[in-house]
């Protein structure tokens, strides 16, 4: 292997746990049959990774399609909500069973597991399905994961397996995820509009990409765009793992991906804590706290939230619950609030010495404290 590549796909090849993603696009057929030969090939790529010493979870949509087929169901199993929940009820079965022969072919164990955005969004819930991963990926069977679309409505979902791909990769603790997509990567620009669109290989800067995304799903199967996968890069480097978008279309394209690097790698920075990774993951918020330029200086250089700062409060939340923190220019922190919302609005924008007449009692020393706190 040419040794830039090797460099290159090295912290997916290296990495002690590798989480990889299958979207529905790739693994249902237009009529809504499975790619037999196509995943049988995906699976040939995990025991191989297995057998160089990887501990392997896949992350898998297709429950709704197959499904839908099973039971003749008009669009895909999506005319309805309750159309939908039938759909992944019966698919999943067969979803299951399928990932499970074609890993016994390899000798490999698998196992199911079914998420909804509360399992993941409830610490202590999140905490056990951690510890569920972790013992068995440490048993070397390889864990399977959808979402739990038989009773997730649209409040409470992931809403696409990208995210819950990354969200799975920081409860297991893996140190690397691949979205194995239908388009090759991240590009400039979406290009199927745009013919001068280029792929983008690297990104280190998150940031910089933010408007090269759009939420358009090309397959009509699934229900993530490349947003959904830009938004599941920042939870994956916020929890220290490399994330990768690559070309699922072929024949094993999970080895085709560590072999020559094609496709976009987002570098992931320093691991946050534990409890900061599951808190910068979180997809959902109770509210935001609306700051000036001046916190948002603050709040860079390490300091707490203070009051004086916050110019305005929305949302309905109780002192615990997850907030983020807007700046002039937009999202800058998330964290746990020190004040339920009828208390952060009374004091908005006052400082320490004015607070406690406000309150009626004595202040705590921040609106959001910096150990509860995670920069975005």
């Amino acid at each position: 292997m040419d040794p830039a590549v090797a460099a290159r796909v090295a912290p997916f090849t290296g990495a002690a746990r590798l989480v990889v993603k299958i979207g529905s696009a790739l693994l249902v057929a237009a009529d809504g049959g499975v790619r037999r030969e196509w995943l049988a090939s995906v699976i040939a790529d995990v025991a191989a990774r297995v057998a160089a010493g990887q501990q392997v979870a896949i992350v898998s949509s297709g429950a709704i399609a197959l499904g839908a087929k099973r039971l003749g169901l008009a669009r895909g199993g999506r005319a309805s909500l309750e159309d939908a929940q039938a759909a992944a009820a019966t698919g999943q079965i067969l979803l299951a069973g399928l990932y499970a022969e074609l890993l016994a072919a390899h000798g490999l164990t698998a196992a199911q597991m079914l998420v909804t955005l509360g399992d993941l969004e409830d610490r202590r819930r999140y905490l056990n399905a951690s510890a569920t991963l972790d013992r068995l990926l440490s048993l070397g069977v390889v864990p399977v994961l959808n979402e739990n679309d038989s009773v997730a409505t649209e409040e409470i979902r992931f809403g696409d397996n990208d995210r819950l791909a990354a969200r799975v990769a920081q409860a297991a603790g893996a140190g690397a995820v691949v979205l194995l997509s239908d388009v090759d990567g991240l590009y400039t620009a979406n290009p199927a509009l745009d013919p001068g669109a280029t792929m983008i290989p690297t990104v280190t800067d998150l940031a910089a990409v933010d408007g090269a995304a759009d939420a358009s799903s090309g397959s009509g199967l699934g229900s993530g765009g490349m947003l959904a996968k830009v938004q599941a890069a920042r939870i994956a480097v916020a929890a220290g793992a490399h994330l990768a978008i690559a070309a699922g279309h072929g024949a094993h394209p999970l080895a085709r991906f560590l072999g020559d690097g094609v496709g976009t790698i987002f570098v992931a920075g320093d691991r946050e804590s534990a409890r900061k990774a599951w808190l910068a993951g979180r997809l959902t918020v109770m509210g935001a706290l609306h700051v000036d330029a001046g916190a948002v200086t603050a709040l860079r250089s390490g300091k707490s939230l203070l009051a004086a700062g916050v110019r305005r409060v929305d949302g309905r939340f109780q002192r615990g619950d997850p907030v983020d923190v807007i700046g002039p220019a937009g999202p800058v922190a998330r964290g746990l609030a020190g004040y339920d919302i009828a208390d952060a609005r009374a004091i908005a924008g006052k400082r320490s010495d004015a607070q406690a007449a406000i309150l009626g009692y004595a202040p705590r020393s921040a609106m959001i404290h910096r150990d509860q706190m995670v920069m975005l």
